[in-house]
C-alpha cells in the first residue's frame, strides 16, 4: 500500500525542522562485567525522547582513556546531543574529567562555586572533606559547570563543532536531578519548534501476529509522521504511537482520533493506557462497584498477591491471599475435597473452582481469584505438560474456570498466569 501523503501545514514543518539526533555513553567497568546493570541509558532516552530529541545509539565503555577519546570523537560525527554519565568520582579510576579536557584541549582550574557547594554539603552531613573531596571542585575551563545538590561531582556541558556534550555523575539520582532542573531545560531551548506525542495503549490476551491481523487496515492507513511499535511482553503487548511534527496540538488530536478507532477494532483486548497496570485497572472496576477480592494461588505463588499490593489503597479493595502450594495446604485450608485432589489432579478445572468459591467464603469477599498450574521446568505429563494453568474467578453471581497452555519457561509461565487472571477478573468485573 502507498504511503499516506504527509498533510501540508507538516510538510512546510518537517522542511525547516532538523530533529536533534542523540547517543548516551555510559562509563565504567562496573557496567561491562555485569556488576552493575545500566538503568541510566533507559531514563536519558526516555526524557529525551519526550522532549523531541531521538537517540540514535547508547554505548557502554571501560574507565580507559583511549575509549573515552573514540567514543566521543565518533559520537560527535553523528550526533548534535551527546549524553556522559559515570566516572566522575574522587577516586583514581575516574579519569573522565581528565579525558574530557584532553578532547576539548582545556586544563583544569578551581571553581569557586563548585567549591563552596562540596564544603557546604560535607557541613550539612557532619564529614571531613579529604583532599580528593577538594578535587572535585577542579573544572575544566572550556564547560560549563551544572550544580549537583545531591552529590560532590559538578556536571560540566560543552560545545564542539555544533555539538553539545553533557558529561553527568553515574549514580543515578544524582544524574536524574541534573537533567531534570539543567540539562533537559536547556536542550528543549535548543530544540524549540519541534514536538513528539506518544500514546501507549495496553493489550492483553492476544498474540502480536494476531493482533497485527486485527489492526493490519488501521495501521497502512497512518500518515508517515505517525509510527506504531509494537512492545509485547509476557502476557501483553503494547501498542505505542509515536507523532512527530512542529505543531503539538494538530498531532495531539490525530493521535486520539487515531487511539479511538483502535478501540472500535479491538476492544476486548485493550485494558488501559500506560501508564495504567492490569491490577490497577482491575482496582478501579473493583472501587467503582464496591466490591472486594481475594486470591488463592498455587503455581503463581504470591505473584498475583504481589502485584496488587504494590497498587496504592489496595487495602480498601483486597483482603488477602492464601498461597496454597501443597495439596494439603489446599485441603487443609482451602477446604478443597481430598476426593477432587484424587480423581483431577492439582492443575484440574473442579480444584480451582473448589480454590475461589471456599477462599471467597475464607476470607469474606465478594470476588476471588485462584490458579493452579505447573509452572515447570518439571512436573508435566502427557496429559497436562509444562505450562498447563488452570484459572477461575468467583464472584457473586458465577464461578467459571479456563484453561491455558503457557509454555515451557518457568518465569514467563508465572507472570503469564498472573496476568491471565487478573484479566479474567478484569472482563468478569465488566460484565458485572
Amino acid at each position: 500500500m502507498s504511503e499516506q501523503p504527509t498533510p501540508f501545514h507538516l510538510y512546510l514543518c518537517n522542511l525547516k525542522t532538523e530533529f536533534m539526533k542523540a547517543e548516551i555513553i555510559t562509563i565504567g567497568d562496573e557496567l561491562l562485567i555485569g556488576q552493575v546493570i545500566d538503568t541510566n541509558s533507559a531514563w536519558m532516552a526516555t526524557q529525551l525522547n519526550k522532549i523531541g530529541i531521538d537517540v540514535r545509539q547508547i554505548t557502554s565503555i571501560p574507565d580507559s582513556r583511549v575509549h573515552i577519546l573514540h567514543a566521543l570523537t565518533e559520537a560527535g560525527n553523528r550526533a548534535r546531543v551527546v549524553l556522559i554519565s559515570g566516572g566522575l568520582g574522587p577516586t583514581r579510576d575516574d579519569i573522565t574529567k581528565q579525558t574530557l579536557c584532553e578532547f576539548f584541549d582545556t586544563v583544569l582550574a578551581p571553581d569557586q562555586d563548585a567549591l563552596a557547594d562540596i564544603t557546604a554539603l560535607f557541613a550539612k552531613r557532619g564529614y571531613p572533606m579529604t583532599e580528593l573531596n577538594l578535587r572535585q571542585a577542579d573544572m575544566p575551563e572550556a564547560c560549563n559547570s551544572i550544580p549537583n545538590p545531591v552529590g560532590t561531582a559538578r556536571g560540566m556541558w560543552f560545545e564542539k563543532e555544533n555539538t553539545i556534550y553533557v558529561s553527568m555523575p553515574g549514580v543515578p539520582f544524582e544524574m536524574k536531578q541534573m537533567m531534570t532542573d539543567h540539562v533537559l531545560p536547556a536542550l528543549r531551548l535548543r530544540n524549540k519548534g519541534t514536538s513528539v506525542v506518544h500514546r501507549t495503549i495496553l493489550t492483553t490476551g492476544v498474540g502480536e501476529s494476531f493482533l497485527a491481523a486485527r489492526i493490519e487496515t488501521w495501521e497502512n492507513s497512518l500518515p508517515a509522521y505517525i509510527k506504531l511499535a509494537y512492545l509485547p511482553q509476557p502476557g501483553m503487548v503494547r501498542l505505542r504511537l509515536t507523532a512527530r511534527g512542529c505543531h503539538e496540538e494538530k498531532l495531539t488530536s490525530e493521535v486520539a482520533s487515531l487511539v479511538d478507532k483502535l478501540y472500535t477494532l479491538i476492544p476486548e483486548y485493550i485494558f488501559g493506557e500506560e501508564p495504567d497496570t492490569l491490577e490497577e485497572v482491575t482496582g478501579r472496576l473493583l472501587l467503582r462497584h464496591g466490591q472486594t477480592l481475594a486470591t488463592a494461588e498455587s503455581c503463581t505463588g504470591g505473584a498475583i498477591a504481589s502485584r496488587i499490593t504494590t497498587v496504592p489503597g489496595s487495602s480498601s479493595w483486597y483482603k488477602g491471599s492464601v498461597v496454597a502450594y501443597a495439596n494439603q495446604v489446599k485441603e487443609q485450608v482451602l477446604g478443597v475435597e481430598k476426593e477432587t485432589l484424587e480423581k483431577h489432579g492439582a492443575v484440574s478445572e473442579p480444584v480451582v473452582i473448589q480454590m475461589a468459591q471456599n477462599a471467597r467464603q475464607l476470607l469474606h469477599t465478594d470476588w476471588a481469584l485462584s490458579v493452579s498450574g505447573i509452572a515447570g521446568p518439571d512436573g508435566g505429563t502427557p496429559e497436562k505438560p509444562v505450562g498447563t494453568v488452570w484459572i477461575a474467578v468467583s464472584g457473586p453471581k458465577a464461578t467459571q474456570a479456563a484453561k491455558f497452555q503457557f509454555g515451557d519457561n518457568r518465569e514467563r509461565n508465572i507472570v503469564r498466569a498472573t496476568v491471565a487472571a487478573l484479566n479474567m477478573l478484569r472482563v468478569s468485573l465488566l460484565d458485572e
